[in-house]
């Protein structure tokens, strides 16, 4: 097991290039389950959570090859409907397998999903949404078992949950929609980037799809889908983690291959911190010198402010003079995070599902330990900008998101290195 070893109180300046969307390489690589044919996906970033699921597309029988971001699937005819335990367990986004598994076998069974443990994500959704379809749906001994006596019908299927749409269930339920029988809506679905990004793949495969972007999504099915070429979107996470650390240690940062259009509401809170943000076409670069002023977050479905960034404007905050309420509403118990910034000098306080942030000078480096993907960045930018050494142990959770974190910090001018544990 590695941690990352950072000297904190250093400025970041220069260029960093954003790798491919994490969370919309998983569901395209998932949907080329749905054609016999190979298809090339292309700006596929080198994670773990990539190199899981290249495993689980092998294990249902695909052949898939990586090399240099580029990544090979051919499914071929005869897929395995199974997905294992121990694939599935270690990453929430291999439950995509389950609709395209459905819609070209019938027949799916596919163990509970695992991932970052940040609260209660129950996949009842995802189930809904295929039940609509069509299919006939047992939880049993860890598994969910997903079975279509016919082919799958398209419907009218409202996707609303309790925190709002979901991306992956919204996903799900599309990749299977495309291959069933007449017209499918999904209603409040999830109009994240990374849904649209997949339809437009899905599109070049064949599937009808129209709407994506937006809270509601229709699809006309098909009979076949073929392969397709696609390059992903580059990954709008990884790009505001980066905007965070520029704006936290007074630093001068180019951000490449970053969408501006979809870091509005980053952009919004940065700029209201004090940070200078000016806009490209495909890179944004973000300065600040002058003092950080307080600002209040809430977490919404895109296009508000994203619960994967929650964690990393929580870090900015804990150094800004005065208070500021940090609100989660996408997943209430995420604030594993809260302790591990304390531990560094932080007066964080927890409210039901809000954070109050009573800003600091300057936080001490300390050991601390990873919770999850997204609180790993977040404390690896609080070393960056506190004052002597910060050690993040459990460092595997960051590698499930970000390619070679700290190589790219480095470049920047940071002092932070790899260790063994």
């Amino acid at each position: 097991m590695d941690k990352i070893v950072i000297q904190g109180n250093r400025k970041l300046s220069g260029e960093v290039t954003v790798s491919g969307a994490k969370n919309s390489a998983l569901p395209i690589m998932a949907a080329a389950l749905l054609s016999e044919k190979e298809s090339i996906i292309e700006n596929i970033p080198d994670l773990r959570d990539i190199q899981t699921m290249i495993r689980l597309l092998r294990a249902l029988g695909a052949k898939a090859q990586y090399q240099d971001g580029t990544l090979a699937i051919r499914p071929g005819k005869n897929l395995k409907p199974m997905a294992p335990y121990k694939l599935v367990s270690t990453m929430r986004a291999s439950v995509c397998v389950l609709g395209p598994l459905l819609a070209r076998t019938g027949h799916a069974q596919v163990s509970l999903p695992g991932g970052c443990v940040i609260g209660p994500r129950p996949i009842d959704l995802h189930l809904k949404g295929l039940e609509a379809l069509g299919a006939s749906i047992t939880t049993q001994h860890g598994y969910v078992h997903a079975l279509a006596k016919k082919k799958l019908r398209g419907r009218e299927i409202y996707l609303g949950g309790s925190f709002g749409s979901s991306v992956l269930a919204t996903a799900n339920v599309m990749m299977a929609a495309v291959l069933a029988r007449g017209k499918t809506a999904i209603e409040s679905a999830a109009c994240e980037p990374e849904v649209v990004d997949l339809a437009r793949f899905l599109k070049k495969m064949g599937a009808k799809i129209s709407g994506e972007g937006s809270p509601l999504i229709e699809i006309e099915g098909v009979k076949k889908l073929q392969g397709a070429r696609y390059s992903v979107i580059s990954d709008r996470i990884e790009a505001g983690t980066f905007m965070v650390a520029a704006a936290m240690t007074g630093g001068d940062v180019l951000i490449r291959k970053a969408d501006p259009h979809h870091q509005n509401a980053i952009i919004d809170k940065l700029k209201q911190a004090g940070a200078r943000i000016d806009k490209g076409k495909h890179d944004i670069r973000v300065r600040r010198s002058g003092k950080l002023k307080p600002v209040d977050v809430t977490t919404l479905p895109y296009p508000g402010f994203p619960t994967d960034l929650q964690a990393q404007m929580m870090a900015l905050m804990t150094v800004t003079p005065g208070i500021s309420v940090i609100t989660e509403k996408i997943y209430p118990d995420r604030f594993m995070h809260v302790s591990e910034l304390n531990r560094m000098g932080a007066k964080v306080f927890l409210e039901g599902p809000s954070a109050i942030v009573h800003g600091i000078k300057r936080l001490s480096g300390a050991p601390v330990m990873a919770s999850d993907l997204r609180a790993s960045a977040a404390l690896v930018i609080a070393g960056l900008a506190a004052e002597g050494e910060t050690a993040v142990h459990r460092i595997y959770h960051l590698d499930r998101g970000y390619d070679r974190l700290e190589v790219k910090l480095s470049s920047l001018g940071a002092k932070v290195r790899r260790e063994k544990e």
